[in-house]
C-alpha cells in the first residue's frame, strides 16, 4: 500500500460506520417501512387466527375450548356450553372427570400440532421480514460500500474485507436500528459486571498499525530500547471488571514494523544483551515474516487466550553497529550470522584534514550547538576544536571521527563561557576545558611528577653520563594517558652471555619488548662482528619500574645506552628518547608521541628550562605532533628542542655530540668516532674470551 493510504482507509471506514448507522436508522424508521412490516405481521396474524379457529372447532368435538395466552395455548372443559374452572372440575362426578381426562390427550396432540404450525408460520414471517429488511438495507449499504471498493479496487485484501463487512451488516441490520430508551434507564443500578450489547460496527474499525503518511522515502529507524516488545510489537490488554480484555485495535507495532520497507540501525552490543531478541530477529529475517507474540507467556505458567495476528511480510535491511571483536565473535560462533549479515563496512577513526572535512566539522559543531541550544563558537574556538580533533587522531594531517568526544568538549566549553558571562565560545574557553579535564583526572600523573621532584624516582635531566639514558613511556589509567621518563641503564663486560634483558629474566617484560632487545644483538652483529666474534655480556634495565614493560618503542633508546656503555662516550641526560629500531639501525615510528614529549617537558620545566632539554623522536612521528601551545612556544624560543632522526647514527650524534662514524672501503671506522670506540671494545672482549 502506498504511503498515506492506510490513514485514508481508516478515515474512510470511520465515516462508513457513521453513514451506515445513520442511513439504516433513517431507512427503517420511515412510514413506508413500517407499513410494509405491519402488512407482513398482519398476514401472519391472519394465518394464526385461522389455525386457532380450526383448532378450537376440533377441540369442541371433544368437549374442550382452546384459549391463547402470552405463555402458550391451553384448554378448558366445556359443560352445558360453558367453560368451567379447575375448582369446578374437581367437584364433577368421577366418571365424567375420567371421560374428560381420556379426551384431553387427543386435544393436547391437536394443540401441539397447531403450535408447530404457528411457529413455522412465525419463522416464515420473520424470515420474510429479514429478507425484506436485508433487501432494503442492501441498497443503502451498496451505495457506501461500492464507493470505498472503487477507491481501493486494486487491493484484493481490502476488497475481500469490504465484502465481509457488507455480509456482516446485512446479518446484523437489526442491531443498527436504534431501540427506544428503556423506561428504567435512569434508575439506579448496582455496579457489577454486565454483558455489553453487541456492537458489530466495532469490528469494522481499522487499526492503523503504521502511519507513513508523513514519510518521505524509505523509513530509517534508530532507538535505544531493545526490549522484546519494543522491537517486535505487542498486544495490550485492558482490565474490565477484573478480567483482561483485548481486541485487534490493541495491537501495537514494534521497531521492525516501523522500519519495514526500509532500514533499522541497531547497536550490536545492546541487541546481543537480550538473546531472545537476537534469536527472534534472526528468525524474522530467515522467514521474512513478522509475528506478534507475547514472549512473556512462553516463560510463565500462566496461559492466556489471546489473538493470533496474521504474519506480516518483512522487507527490511538491518544494520548492526559494533566493534570488530563482536563481529569476529559472531562470525566464529554463530553460523547464521554470515548468512544474514553479508556486507561488512568498517568505519575509520579518522579522516583526511582537508578544507572540505574541516568545513564539515565546523558544520557539525554549529549543528550540535543549535540542537543542544548552546552558545555559538567563534572561529578561534572552531580552530581549537579542529586542532584537538587532530590530536585525537594522533596525526596533524587527519581529523578524528570520535564526534562524541568532541561534543563533550564543546558542551563543557559552552558552560565555561556562560560562567564567564560571554555570549560566544572562544579558543580561551576551549583551552580551559582541555586543561580542566586533565586537572580533574591527573592524580597519578601528579604523583609521578612529585616522586621525580623529590628524587624518589631518580631521573637526571642535566649533565652527561655513560650507559644511562632517559626513555619515554606512556601510562594509561582509565581514559587518561600521560607520558613520563624512565631511566634506562646498560652495563657491558666480557663474557658470552650476550644481551641480558633484566625485565625478561624476572618476567616483567612483554613479548614485544623482548623482541626489541633481541633486535639489538642483530644490529651489533652486522655492524661490528663481521671479522671478530661477538663476545660480550650486557645487562639492560628499566630502573625503578616494577609493573612490567612492553612494546618496542624503547629499543632505540636501549641501543643508544648500549653503544654509550661500549664506547664510554657519555649521553646528554637533558635529552629523552623514544623510537623503535630494526636490525639495520633504522628508526621506526611509535605511538603516544605527544604524551611522551609533554611528560618530559613538564619535568624539565619543573627543574628549569635552560635550552639544553629536548626529546628525540622518529622522523615519521613528525606527522603525529599536536603539542600544547606552551611547548610550541618553548621550542620556538629555543628553550626546548625536538629532534627527529631516522637512524641510530643520527641519534647517537645528537645524544653524544660525537660523530657516529661510517666504515670506509676497507671496513674500518674513522678513529675517534662512537662506532670506532665500540668496535675496539668488542675486539678487546673477543680477544679476552679467546684466551
Amino acid at each position: 500500500m502506498l504511503h498515506g493510504l492506510g490513514k485514508e482507509f481508516k478515515e474512510d471506514m470511520e465515516q462508513f460506520v457513521k453513514d451506515i448507522k445513520a442511513d439504516i436508522n433513517k431507512t427503517f424508521s420511515n412510514e413506508d417501512f413500517e407499513k410494509e412490516k405491519t402488512l407482513i405481521k398482519q398476514e401472519f396474524e391472519q394465518k394464526r387466527s385461522v389455525l386457532l379457529e380450526k383448532l378450537n372447532k376440533e377441540s369442541m368435538k371433544y368437549g374442550f375450548q382452546v384459549k391463547t395466552a402470552q405463555n402458550g395455548i391451553y384448554m378448558m372443559p366445556v359443560i352445558d356450553g360453558k367453560t368451567i374452572e379447575e375448582e369446578e372440575f374437581e367437584k364433577l362426578d368421577e366418571n365424567i372427570k375420567k371421560e374428560f381426562e381420556n379426551k384431553s390427550s387427543i386435544v393436547q396432540e391437536q394443540i401441539i400440532s397447531a403450535i408447530s404450525e404457528i411457529k413455522a408460520i412465525e419463522r416464515a414471517s420473520d424470515k420474510k421480514i429479514e429478507e425484506w429488511q436485508a433487501n432494503v438495507a442492501l441498497l443503502t449499504i451498496n451505495a457506501h460500500i461500492n464507493y470505498i471498493k472503487a477507491k481501493y479496487k486494486r487491493n484484493k485484501i481490502i476488497n475481500k474485507f469490504l465484502d465481509n463487512v457488507k455480509k456482516d451488516v446485512l446479518k446484523n441490520v437489526q442491531l443498527f436500528i436504534e431501540q427506544p430508551a428503556s423506561q428504567n434507564a435512569n434508575a439506579t443500578q448496582p455496579v457489577a459486571p454486565r454483558q455489553e450489547p453487541k456492537q458489530p460496527w466495532l469490528n469494522y474499525r481499522v487499526n492503523l498499525f503504521i502511519d507513513n503518511s508523513e514519510a518521505e522515502g524509505s523509513p530509517v529507524i534508530m532507538d535505544s530500547n531493545y526490549s522484546y516488545h519494543n522491537l517486535f510489537g505487542k498486544l495490550e490488554y485492558e482490565n474490565y471488571y477484573g478480567a483482561l480484555k483485548t481486541d485487534y485495535t490493541m495491537l501495537q507495532p514494534g521497531l521492525l514494523h516501523k522500519a519495514n520497507g526500509g532500514y533499522i540501525i541497531l547497536q550490536a552490543k545492546d541487541l546481543l544483551a537480550n538473546s531472545l531478541c537476537y534469536d527472534a530477529l534472526k528468525k524474522a529475517l530467515r522467514i521474512k515474516e513478522l509475528n506478534i507474540e507475547n514472549a512473556v507467556d512462553q516463560r510463565t505458567s500462566m496461559v492466556m487466550v489471546s489473538l493470533k495476528p496474521q504474519p506480516i511480510p518483512l522487507d527490511l535491511k538491518v544494520i548492526l553497529i559494533g566493534s570488530s571483536n563482536i563481529y569476529h565473535t559472531l562470525l566464529a560462533m554463530d553460523p547464521d550470522f554470515k548468512k544474514l549479515f553479508k556486507i561488512k563496512v568498517e568505519f575509520e577513526d579518522d579522516a583526511p584534514k582537508n578544507e572540505d572535512n574541516v568545513m564539515k566539522l565546523a558544520r557539525f559543531i554549529h549543528g550540535f550547538c543549535e540542537q543542544e541550544e548552546l552558545l555559538p563558537l567563534d572561529k578561534t574556538a572552531v580552530a581549537k576544536i579542529v586542532e584537538y580533533s587532530s590530536k585525537l587522531a594522533n596525526d596533524k594531517k587527519k581529523l578524528s571521527t570520535r564526534f562524541n568526544d568532541l561534543s563533550e568538549i564543546i558542551a563543557e566549553a559552552c558552560t565555561w563561557a556562560k560562567l564567564g558571562k560571554s555570549k560566544v565560545v572562544t579558543a580561551e574557553y576551549v583551552q580551559k576545558t582541555l586543561d580542566e579535564r586533565i586537572d580533574r583526572i591527573k592524580k597519578y600523573d601528579s604523583k609521578y611528577t612529585e616522586m621525580i621532584r623529590d628524587n624518589t624516582l631518580l631521573i637526571s635531566t642535566s649533565g652527561f653520563k655513560v650507559g644511562q639514558i632517559n626513555g619515554l613511556t606512556v601510562m594509561t589509567i582509565g581514559d587518561y594517558s600521560f607520558g613520563k621518563p624512565s631511566k634506562i641503564t646498560v652495563n657491558t663486560y666480557t663474557g658470552k652471555s650476550g644481551i641480558i634483558n633484566i625485565e625478561r629474566e624476572v618476567e616483567l617484560s612483554g613479548s614485544s619488548h623482548s623482541k626489541g632487545v633481541y633486535i639489538l644483538s642483530g644490529y651489533l652483529g652486522e655492524m661490528f662482528a663481521q671479522d671478530i666474534p661477538l663476545s660480550l655480556t650486557a645487562s639492560i634495565c628499566f630502573e625503578q619500574l616494577y609493573n612490567g614493560v612492553d612494546g618496542d618503542s624503547a629499543s632505540s633508546t636501549e641501543l643508544y645506552a648500549l653503544l654509550s656503555s661500549l664506547s664510554s662516550v657519555p649521553i646528554n641526560q637533558g635529552i629523552a628518547v623514544t623510537g623503535s629500531v630494526n636490525q639495520k639501525g633504522e628508526i621506526q615510528p611509535i605511538g603516544g608521541v605527544n604524551e611522551k614529549i609533554e611528560g618530559f617537558y613538564q619535568i624539565c620545566k619543573m627543574r628549569g628550562l635552560d635550552g639544553s632539554h629536548g626529546v628525540m623522536i622518529p622522523v615519521q612521528n613528525i606527522e603525529n605532533l599536536s603539542l600544547a601551545d606552551e611547548i610550541v612556544e618553548a621550542v620556538k624560543k629555543g628553550d626546548f628542542h625536538i629532534y627527529a632522526v631516522s637512524s641510530i647514527e643520527e641519534g647517537i650524534e645528537v645524544l653524544t655530540g660525537v660523530p657516529a662514524g661510517k666504515k670506509d672501503k676497507f671496513g674500518h671506522f674513522p678513529a675517534g668516532t662512537v662506532n670506532y670506540m665500540v668496535y675496539e671494545k668488542l675486539k678487546k672482549y673477543a680477544a679476552v674470551s679467546n684466551k
